[in-house]
């Protein structure tokens, strides 16, 4: 057995065991068969990496090694991007196919450099050569999700979270896939220092809290699922008047004090809708004690456009108004020279303005909710930034999404995991309202408490409690809160910078 661990594969079954690994990491963010993260799963395919890695014969055969692993992970990881792009979009299929592998296999070259320079560095000593694995998997992964505005999904700490996870809320998801990549180096290096190092850790982490927040008043909540196709969704024969019907119906039916539909529930501006819809909207929420968080596109062709959450509620002389911030690529904005492959597409493409960073929390019934629209909730660091005073943090999260344009596939189990992520690391709740799901209630512990039928017209009544006051010691916020609030992601890119300057110096 011995002889086997240690055994140099050949240059075929080397790859074909790069693209193997690969294949199980991108199960481990969410299975096949159920959807869920295997946490187990992960820390085997991180083995795998490494022992390919340790049997590298030179730091570029190590990074071909790191670009297979990743470019096979990525493209199963996000290969429903295929569905937006053919199925929804018009895309010819071998273009589609090459557009999704060509995204996979560029932003595989992040981590084949960060395997190359492990390669590089890597000490002598076993547990150095994890901590220097780990690092270097941990900048990547900042990479990835900050460069060229950022594409993180699937990222490895998402697996953890019925593992490891219960770090997430002083080190966040990319501190959480350090600490996995370090236990996957140092099981596979035979080193259980630094593995003794990581369960104490743990324990202390489980053992020692800081106080937790006083359960603040229950609030009743109404979430909105509509499932209009996403091929007749802004379509003014078919899936137009069936949304503004419905929705219509179910926000003037509503009796809890608050109410969310999903994004571009509404799917005209208000300029554009029917007479009298909108102001009847307004008139309905003008008095009474209920909210309602709509999506709905705002703005004009002289001011630019937006993709927004309106806050309609009594007693405020306008409607509060929350504009996304991240827009995604290709679909809210276009990248410089690529105008061409858009216009190859018939999914009805914006150029949308940005909203701000940080922008203020929508009062409702002694709670401060922060809304984010589609992916931003992958986006901790800029959630984070809402933070900075305890006193003013939000309470709850509400996400509004539409993951329709990916039909029935695993991106709706990865969002809801990436949603029970930020919980996590806030510790606090997050209400989900999307087209075609996952609608759901989480709480501050990252557990789905409620949730809908994906894929079904339906409406989700329940309770949501937000955290965040401790009686005795004011407003709580997590470590992890704290300093990506005031440094962003910079500490863990210093952390992992420094390692690599120590390896280096250690080298020389």
């Amino acid at each position: 057995m011995r002889s086997l661990f240690r055994r140099r594969p050949g240059a075929a079954p080397a790859l074909l065991l790069c693209v193997a690994a690969g294949l199980a990491q991108a199960a481990s963010i969410a299975n096949p068969w159920n959807g869920l993260p295997l946490w187990w799963l992960q820390l085997l395919s991180l083995g795998g990496l490494v022992w390919l890695l340790e049997r590298a014969d030179t730091p570029r055969q190590a990074a071909l090694r790191g670009w297979l692993f990743a470019s096979a992970w990525l493209t199963g990881t996000f290969w429903w991007l295929f569905i937006s792009m053919h199925t929804y979009g018009g895309l010819p299929a071998p273009l589609t196919v090459l557009a999704v592998g060509g995204l996979a296999m560029a932003l595989a070259l992040i981590y084949a450099l960060a395997c190359g320079v492990f390669k590089a560095l890597a000490p002598t000593h076993p547990a150095l050569r994890a901590i220097v694995f780990a690092s270097s998997w941990m900048l990547a992964e900042l990479a990835r999700g900050q460069w060229f505005t950022g594409f993180p999904w699937g990222a490895g700490g998402y697996a953890q979270l019925d593992g490891l996870a219960l770090f997430a809320r002083y080190v966040g998801v990319y501190g959480v896939g350090w600490i996995a990549a370090l236990v996957a180096a140092c099981v596979l290096l035979r080193q259980w220092l630094p593995l003794l190092a990581v369960g104490l850790l743990a324990g202390a982490a489980l053992a020692v809290r800081l106080p937790p927040s006083d359960p603040a008043a229950v609030l009743p909540v109404t979430l909105l699922q509509g499932n209009i196709p996403q091929d007749e969704k802004f379509e003014m024969g078919a899936g137009v008047p069936v949304a503004l019907n419905w929705y219509g119906e179910q926000l003037a039916q509503a009796r809890t004090p608050l109410v969310v539909a999903p994004e571009t529930a509404i799917p005209m501006l208000p300029q554009q809708l029917p007479a009298g819809y909108w102001p009847g909207l307004l008139q309905r929420f003008a008095s009474g004690g209920q909210t309602a968080l709509v999506g709905v596109p705002l703005g004009n062709a002289r001011d630019g456009y937006l993709n927004a959450v309106v806050g309609l509620q009594p007693g405020s002389p306008k409607p509060y108004e929350y504009a996304k911030h991240h827009l995604v690529p290709f679909g809210e904005f276009i990248p410089p020279l690529f105008k061409w492959f858009t216009e190859m597409m018939k999914i009805p493409l914006g150029d949308f303005n940005r909203g701000a960073v940080g922008q203020p929390s929508l009062a409702v019934a002694g709670q401060r909710l922060a809304p984010n629209i589609c992916y931003e909730d992958l986006f901790g660091e800029e959630l984070g930034a809402r933070f900075i005073d305890p006193a003013q943090a939000p309470t709850i999260f509400v996400n509004v999404s539409n993951i329709g344009w990916f039909g029935n596939s695993l991106a709706i189990d990865q969002h809801l995991s990436i949603s029970r992520m930020r919980a996590l690391e806030f510790e606090r709740p997050m209400l989900r309202a999307t087209n075609t799901g996952a609608t759901a209630i989480i709480d501050y512990r990252g557990q789905v408490t409620q949730a809908l039928p994906r894929l079904t017209r339906d409406v989700l009544v329940g309770e949501v409690e937000g955290r965040g006051l401790n009686a005795t010691s004011g407003w709580r916020i997590t470590p992890y809160a704290w300093w990506v609030a005031r440094g962003g992601l910079w500490p863990l890119w210093g952390l992992g910078l420094l390692v690599w300057l120590l390896a280096w110096r250690t080298r020389r």
